[in-house]
């Protein structure tokens, strides 16, 4: 890299870092640290999400998927179908969690259930996010050791210290204007790269037939984990825990001003998602046909433990060998913004849940001082994440790949328990519990027992097996069955995210029907 591109880069961390000491001057209580007192807008809200939701991971994935990794293509695009439909749910199972005014999620069912059903979903939230973002770190860290040239220790240093300080400084508005800044960047650095990949693209578009396959008729019973049935189904149930249950995606919900502009922001995050993803889609594709057109491109990437080129490194490696100094330093703030923006969300909300469920609610302490083991809070977090890195490499990829099992095994749970809290109180916590675990058994079971079974599935399973569960032991116990609150359907939310799950299906029909 150039001394140019590291100005750039160097002046962008720079000016993270002024805007976080400027945004945190004004803040001086739990919620302006944690939902910047209500005021900030929705479509900065919705841009935050979908900044942490399509991060490095993505960028970097996404395009190898599609282009190179053998059984891939444009089928990742399956994933998105299922998103208008999770935050259609989402417009009627999340606003009582918001009128309710928790800054943590999980204090809602101790609200609704009882004090057990909050610790157990917070403890199971701080541990998984925690080594969810652990290894986010060393992920990151170590493709911009490789792209930069510096050792991972370096690497970790800059982006860490950085993200963990203006984390500290700026709450939750440095986190959600910086993510909008971030996000405009990405988008800046896919669309230019895409430009430039597009005379490739469209010569070569032929060739790659194979990979232009949209949907998959399967219902990932027999070892495809990739079919549409459980990509549709598995995917619904996936995204509304996701997006609903997860401290780290509700939190930018809770922070919304009004019920309003939360349907505003689940309605934004339904459409402009798909555009972003299919972006990063066509971009594998594009450095596909550049490889075909450029033999030397693959052999010059960095090798895995295997023996075989890292495909996940293709983008990074193409900003390297064709960008001119100061746009491969844009480029390389493309990757440094999409992994900040999702690192530090992470940070505030695991600091939220360790705040709220496990120090204000058993010590009674001043404001200002939960203000400021708010920072700490964030800061100690931080510190997890990097010492949690440096650990991950000694761990197998085999245990990685459990580890995002293990995640994807308490969805379906963790939605039941929010929904028994919402919609049916009366079931009781000893039955939601109850229902939690027999959820998490029977998801452990289906790993073991059924392994030809798409892990997708278990997002399903999870939640029937938690809801009946809960129901029978309910039912056992002669519990009442209490109503939740009143809930109505919003219909101008309902018709704009089912035209654009449609869209998506015509998108990829389309796709399909060009094989």
């Amino acid at each position: 890299m150039s001394t140019l591109d590291w100005l750039v880069i160097g002046g962008y961390l720079a000016a993270m870092l002024l805007l976080a000491v400027y945004l945190g001057r004004t803040q001086h209580s739990r919620e302006d640290y944690y939902l910047g007192a209500n005021r900030l807008p929705g479509w900065a809200l919705a841009t935050s999400i979908i900044a942490t939701q399509c991060s490095t991971n993505s960028l970097l994935g996404a395009p190898a998927f599609v282009g190179f990794v053998l059984g891939g293509g444009l089928l990742w695009l399956q994933y998105e179908l299922a998103v208008p439909l999770a935050m259609l749910a989402l417009c009627l199972l999340f606003l009582p969690i918001r009128a309710s005014g928790v800054i943590s999620i999980y204090a809602y069912l101790e609200k609704r259930l009882g004090l057990g059903s909050r610790l157990l979903a917070s403890a199971c939230f701080l541990f998984f996010r925690g080594v969810a973002t652990g290894v986010t770190v060393y992920g990151v860290a170590s493709v911009i050791g490789l792209v930069t040239g510096t050792s991972y220790t370096t690497a970790v240093l800059i982006l860490m210290g950085i993200t963990i300080a203006y984390d500290v400084l700026g709450g939750m508005r440095a986190v959600v204007i910086s993510d909008v800044v971030q996000m405009l960047l990405l988008t800046a650095a896919v669309l230019y790269t895409l430009a430039s990949l597009g005379e490739p693209l469209i010569s070569e578009w032929g060739s790659l037939a194979e990979r232009s396959t949209t949907l998959v008729n399967d219902w990932g019973f027999s070892g495809n984990n990739y079919g549409f049935w459980p990509m549709l189904f598995g995917g619904l149930f996936l995204y509304t825990a996701y997006y609903g249950c997860d401290q780290s995606q509700a939190q930018r919900l809770l922070a919304a001003r009004d019920a309003a502009t939360t349907r505003q922001i689940l309605v934004l995050n339904g459409v402009l998602r798909f555009p972003l993803v299919l972006a990063y889609c066509l971009l594998g594709m594009g450095l596909a046909a550049y490889a075909v057109e450029h033999a030397d491109f693959l052999s010059g990437l960095p090798v895995t433990g295997d023996g075989r080129p890292n495909y996940n490194l293709v983008f990074p490696a193409f900003v390297a060998r064709e960008f001119a100094p100061g746009l491969a330093g844009l480029a390389i703030v493309g990757l440094f913004a999409a992994a900040m923006s999702s690192i530090d969300s992470a940070l505030n909300s695991l600091s939220a849940s360790t705040v709220e469920d496990f120090v204000a609610r058993f010590k009674s302490l001043s404001e200002r001082q939960l203000f400021l083991t708010s920072k700490l809070a964030t800061l100690f977090w931080g510190a997890f994440a990097i010492l949690f890195s440096y650990q991950v490499e000694r761990i197998a990829p085999t245990v990685l790949e459990a580890i995002n099992k293990v995640g994807s095994m308490a969805n379906g749970p963790l939605l039941a328990l929010f929904c028994i809290a919402v919609f049916r109180p009366g079931f009781g916590q000893a039955g939601a519990i109850v229902g939690f675990c027999l959820g998490l058994a029977a998801n452990l079971m289906t790993w073991l027992v059924l392994p030809q079974v798409s892990w997708l599935w278990w997002n399903v399973i999870g939640f029937a097996v938690a809801m009946s569960g809960a129901a029978i032991l309910a039912g056992v116990m002669g519990r009442a069955d209490v109503r939740g609150e009143q809930l109505v359907w919003p219909r101008r939310e309902t018709i704009i995210l089912v035209a654009m799950a449609v869209f998506i299906l015509g998108v990829c029909t389309a796709f399909q029907l060009q094989r």
